[in-house]
C-alpha cells in the first residue's frame, strides 16, 4: 500500500461541483452516511461556477423532466437546505420565436411535455408579445413562457452545498487531487495528493491520502470518464468551452431569463441590473504541464484551460443588439469560460455502474446540469442508501455507449420497474 494518511468512510466523492457536492450533503444529513469528498480545485469553481446560472426545465429532453421537476422542489426549498437562496429567484423563462417554424415546435413541445406540470404558455404574433414583453426586438414572432422557471447564481449555489455538506460533517478536501482508484475486493481505495499548479518536478510529492469505502461516487465533470473507463465503462465525451459574458448594470427590462428557439444565445438580468450572456464556443488550450505527484498512477485527463474568443463575443453582441436594439452600445465589463463535458446524445450518464458494484456516476450533463443538481443528488442519495430511486433513470444508463459487463451492482430503480 502506498505511503500517507488512511481514512476510511462509507462513500467517497470525486468531484465538488453541485452534483457531488448535493450528493455528500443528503447522504450526510438524510442516511448519516459517513462522506468523503476529494475536490480538485474549489468545490464549484468549474462547470457548477461558470455556467450561465439558468435553472430551467422548458426545453430538456422529455426523459430529464421527472428529474428536472423533482430538482425544481428542492430549488423551492434551497435556504433551508443549504442555508442561502443563492440569488435564485423564479422569474420565468421565456423561448423565443424567430419564425413560425420556430413557433411550431415550441407547440409541439407544450404538448409532449403537458403531464410534467410545466404549464408553458404559447404566445404569438407581435401584439400578444408586446403585452407581455414590450422590450423585445421586432423580429420576435413569439414565444413559449415557463413562468415557474428561473435563474440562480452559479458562484453562490455550488459552495453552498459544500459548506452545508461541511456542517453536516461531510469531510470535504479542497485542492486535493484523485491520481489513483483501485479495488481491494471490498472497498475502493482512492490514492489522493494535493493539487500541483506548477511544473516543479523536484518538488512532486508521494499521494499523501488514501481514501477507502465501499461505495464511490463519480462526479468529476469533464474529468469522469477516465475514471469510469477505468472500470472497462469507456464514453465518447468531449469538452465544450462555453463563451460567456456579463454587460455594465442597465436600467431593469428583462423580466424572463430567455433563450432562443434552435440555440445561438440566452440571456437574462439581475437584479442589480447587468445582463448575463451566453450561446457562443471559446477555445480550449493546453495548460502547462504540471508533473503527476511521485508514484501517483493519474488516470489520463484533460489538461485544457478555456477562455473566450474575440469572434464568439462580436457575434454574440450582434445577437443581442437583434433581440434588444437598447443593447447595441451595452458595455461588457467580465468575459469568462470554463469546461464542460458533452456526450454525442446530450444526455447526462447517470446511476449505478454496469460492471464494478459500488461505483455510480453522475456526469456529462452537457451545459445543462444546474438546473438538475440538487435532483441528482437526491437521487444518487437514494440510490446508495436504499438501493432504489423513484425517478426513472433508463435513458441516463452508460451501457448506451458501452455494454453491459458480468457484474452487476445490486440495485432497482423503481420508475423502472414493470
Amino acid at each position: 500500500m502506498r505511503d500517507g494518511t488512511r481514512i476510511g468512510s462509507d462513500v467517497i466523492v470525486i468531484g465538488g461541483g453541485i452534483m457531488g457536492c448535493a450528493t455528500a450533503l443528503f447522504l450526510r444529513q438524510r442516511y448519516r452516511l459517513r462522506v468523503t469528498l476529494l475536490e480538485r480545485d474549489v468545490c464549484g469553481s468549474r462547470a457548477s461556477g461558470i455556467n450561465f446560472g439558468g435553472v430551467r426545465r422548458q426545453g430538456r429532453a422529455i426523459a430529464q423532466l421527472p428529474l428536472a421537476q423533482r430538482s425544481q422542489q428542492l430549488w423551492g426549498r434551497l435556504r433551508s437546505l443549504i442555508g442561502t437562496d443563492g440569488e435564485y429567484e423564479r422569474s420565468g423563462h421565456f423561448k423565443m420565436a424567430f419564425t413560425h417554424e420556430h413557433m411550431q415546435a415550441l407547440a409541439e413541445y407544450a404538448e409532449r411535455s403537458k403531464d410534467y406540470g410545466l404549464n408553458l404558455q404559447l404566445i404569438e404574433g407581435r401584439s400578444a408579445l408586446q403585452k407581455h414583453f414590450p422590450a423585445v426586438g421586432a423580429r420576435i414572432l413569439g414565444g413559449s413562457l415557463c413562468p415557474e422557471d428561473g435563474q440562480a447564481n452559479p458562484r453562490l449555489v455550488a459552495p453552498a452545498f459544500a459548506q452545508a455538506a461541511r456542517r453536516h460533517g461531510v469531510d470535504v478536501r479542497e485542492h486535493t487531487t484523485a491520481c489513483a482508484v483501485e479495488h481491494d475486493g471490498q472497498r475502493f481505495i482512492v490514492h489522493a495528493a494535493p493539487t500541483q499548479r506548477t511544473a516543479q518536478p523536484e518538488a512532486a510529492i508521494a499521494p499523501s491520502l488514501c481514501a477507502c469505502a465501499p461505495v464511490l461516487v463519480n462526479c468529476a465533470g469533464a474529468w469522469a470518464a477516465p475514471f469510469a473507463a477505468q472500470w472497462g465503462e469507456a464514453v465518447p465525451m468531449h469538452t465544450i468551452p462555453p463563451a460567456m459574458g456579463v454587460t455594465e448594470p442597465l436600467p431593469f427590462f428583462l423580466p424572463w431569463s430567455l433563450g432562443v428557439e434552435g440555440g445561438s444565445i440566452y440571456l437574462r438580468q439581475v437584479r442589480r441590473g447587468n445582463i448575463v450572456f451566453g450561446g457562443g464556443r471559446g477555445h480550449l488550450f493546453p495548460a502547462p504541464h504540471t508533473p503527476p505527484p511521485h508514484d501517483c498512477d493519474t488516470p489520463s485527463q484533460p489538461s485544457e484551460h478555456a477562455r473566450t474568443t474575440q469572434s464568439a463575443l462580436l457575434t454574440q453582441m450582434a445577437r443581442l443588439s437583434t433581440l434588444f436594439p437598447q443593447l447595441a452600445h451595452a458595455q461588457l465589463i467580465r468575459t469568462w469560460s470554463g469546461n464542460e463535458g458533452n456526450l454525442p446524445d446530450d444526455q447526462p450518464i447517470l446511476g449505478p455502474s454496469l460492471r464494478r458494484p459500488g461505483l455510480y456516476h453522475a456526469f456529462g450533463f452537457s451545459g445543462a446540469g444546474f438546473q438538475l443538481g440538487p435532483g441528482v443528488g437526491e437521487v444518487l442519495a437514494e440510490l446508495i442508501a436504499q438501493g432504489r430511486t423513484s425517478t426513472p433513470l433508463n435513458a441516463f444508463a452508460i451501457d448506451r455507449f458501452c455494454t453491459r459487463g458480468a457484474a452487476q451492482p445490486h440495485t432497482t430503480h423503481e420508475g423502472d420497474m414493470p
